[in-house]
């Protein structure tokens, strides 16, 4: 027969209401202040925004990527969330393409981190959250059948919102709507009245393939 353990013992091992607390004040703080600064926000400003002290901080987070790495994944994922949910509430297949861009686009801008850090959604495939954009990129590409261009893929679409995430990162505070402007100018570009076919994909297996093929 199996002793149950001791009070004291099953006490401990629980985490404590005061220590969930801080870590959720720690997140919270993290996630307002990386919103506003960017990955390079000092730890002791998240502390301080959160109410407690550097030995707490580093008692749920021993290193600074921790954290951050932790804040990126919740918040990449709800930025994710509600460009999929602008899409979803279009009836339109085309507004739901427009919103979704429009809606992630914007989001963006108001995060500073997210914006440091998107790019690597392209050149990292792996990173967390980037397969949920790939999903939702998907189901709009179904949706919009017949009225996207021919040829146009879900990698076209995933690497114009990089591209595009790299215009507001350029432009947002000098120019704030010039974003807006190469968001329309680029869905244009997209519409099925274009029939010019578009270039091939010159990936990384065409040119190992062809090793002394020279550019023309």
């Amino acid at each position: 027969m199996a002793l149950a353990e001791p009070e004291s013992t099953t006490r401990r091992r629980a985490p404590r209401v005061d220590a969930i607390r801080n870590r959720e004040a720690i997140v919270e703080a993290a996630a307002e202040a990386l919103a506003e600064q960017g990955t390079a926000v000092d730890v002791r400003e998240i502390a301080r925004r959160s109410g407690v002290g550097m030995g707490t901080l580093y008692r749920h987070f021993p290193k600074k990527e921790d954290l951050v790495h932790t804040v990126l994944r919740k918040d990449f994922s709800g930025w994710a969330e509600s460009a999929r949910q602008a899409a979803i509430d279009a009836e339109d297949p085309w507004a739901a393409l427009t919103d979704f861009y429009q809606q992630a686009l914007t989001g963006y801008a108001r995060h500073r981190a997210i914006m440091e850090n998107f790019a690597l959604t392209w050149s990292v495939p792996d990173l967390e959250g980037i397969q949920q954009l790939r999903l939702i990129i998907e189901e709009l590409c179904a949706r919009a059948t017949g009225l996207l261009r021919p040829g146009v893929t879900t990698d076209d679409l995933l690497l114009l919102l990089v591209s595009l995430g790299h215009a507001v990162q350029l432009t947002d505070e000098c120019r704030p709507q010039m974003w807006n402007r190469l968001l329309r100018i680029s869905l244009d570009g997209l519409r099925a009245d274009h029939r010019e076919p578009l270039p091939a994909d010159a990936s990384p297996d065409t040119h190992r393939s062809n090793p002394e093929q020279k550019p023309r």
